[in-house]
């Protein structure tokens, strides 16, 4: 019995299951959460991100390549921020002219606790070579404070 794949630019592809599947499996063991199945035949994808603290803040850089700076917004609720957006498939060419599309494309979103009040009128984003930063001030009651010691 042959097993085969619907592709969504068209056509019919055969079924191999170290191609995707494991792939899929490895990520999920190592926490890679890239590309998630939402429906039959759609895909969601949601970026890498890395996650540290300094002295005054927790940084957070995000991997988004191919989405512009203005197809990005950043929301903070409370201890949850949240990173939303889009990259455009733009390219205008026939079905029968793609050999492999394996990029994801369309609309993502992803949430994070984060490990610490933060002050979130401070925030600072910035945007370059497809990596978003994010640096969350930490709040003034979380920051280590130097007490002096009085010599008798």
């Amino acid at each position: 019995m042959r097993i085969e794949c619907w592709h969504p630019l068209g056509g019919v592809e055969r079924w191999d299951p170290f191609r995707g599947e494991m792939n899929r499996l490895f990520d999920s063991f190592f926490r890679r959460p890239t590309v998630v199945e939402t429906a039959p035949g759609a895909c969601a994808w949601m970026p890498v991100v890395d996650m540290y603290e300094t002295k005054d803040d927790v940084v957070l850089t995000f991997e988004v390549p191919g989405v512009r700076e203005k197809d990005i917004a950043l929301s903070i609720t409370g201890d949850m921020l949240t990173v939303r957006g889009a990259r455009a498939f733009d390219r205008e060419l026939e079905k029968e002219s793609y050999h492999r599309v394996e990029r994801a494309y369309g609309q993502f979103e992803r949430t994070l606790e984060l490990p610490m009040p933060v002050q979130a009128d401070r925030v600072k984003a910035t945007y370059r070579d497809g990596v978003l930063e994010v640096k969350l001030p930490k709040a003034e009651e979380v920051k280590p404070k130097a007490i002096k010691i009085d010599i008798l």
